[in-house]
């Protein structure tokens, strides 16, 4: 059943309730239900902000987290994958908790490292510059995850567009868009 609401009259989908947003995400077509989206990122972005700024303490990783968030929240929805529409905003937070502690967990983890290996790392030999290999390992290391995998599947275990559309969960047009940026990123960082 398709969930309908006049998004047409004014202010309809500020005096919407969350229920009402999901269900209209979710029954949209991919894309068409930008002002439903639009509305559910206004209302919810403040509050992972926030979150954000109490548990990682920085304004940088706050606004990372609040994107991270919303963007998983969103595919989420436009999968049709939260049951009960009513719980958004547990959902939200959630998702929030578990994307902070990954951030912080990754973080502490640099930090180790760095610690580990700072001795290491100051008695190194001067800097050499890289070979075609290592720079384009650089470069791959530089682009975000979801470029990463889409390039990877793409040239190295040589999957067609639908097959990485497929496996990543994402339409076939959005993985072609993807692949160009990425590829374009790695020319830039080539050269």
């Amino acid at each position: 059943m398709l969930y309908s609401l006049d998004v047409d009259a004014p202010g309809v989908l500020t005096e919407a309730k969350d229920a009402d947003l999901v269900r209209l995400i979710a029954a949209s077509p991919h894309g068409e239900a930008q002002e439903a989206e639009a509305e559910l990122y206004r209302r919810f972005a403040p509050r992972v902000r926030l979150y954000g700024l109490r548990h990682l303490r920085d304004e940088q990783a706050a606004a990372d987290l609040a994107q991270q968030v919303l963007l998983i929240t969103l595919e989420g929805l436009r999968a049709g994958r939260l049951r009960e529409p009513e719980k958004l905003a547990a959902f939200v937070l959630g998702t929030s908790r578990l994307v902070a502690m990954d951030l912080r967990r990754g973080s502490q983890r640099r930090q180790r490292l760095l610690e580990q290996f700072a001795g290491e790392l100051a008695g190194t030999a001067p800097w050499v510059p890289f070979t075609g290999e290592d720079r384009l390992a650089r470069c791959l290391e530089g682009l975000a995850e979801r470029e990463r995998s889409v390039v990877l599947l793409s040239f190295y275990d040589e999957q067609t567009s639908s097959e990485v559309a497929q496996f990543l969960a994402l339409s076939i047009a959005n993985v072609r868009v993807i692949r160009h940026r990425a590829l374009r990123r790695l020319r830039e960082c080539m050269v």
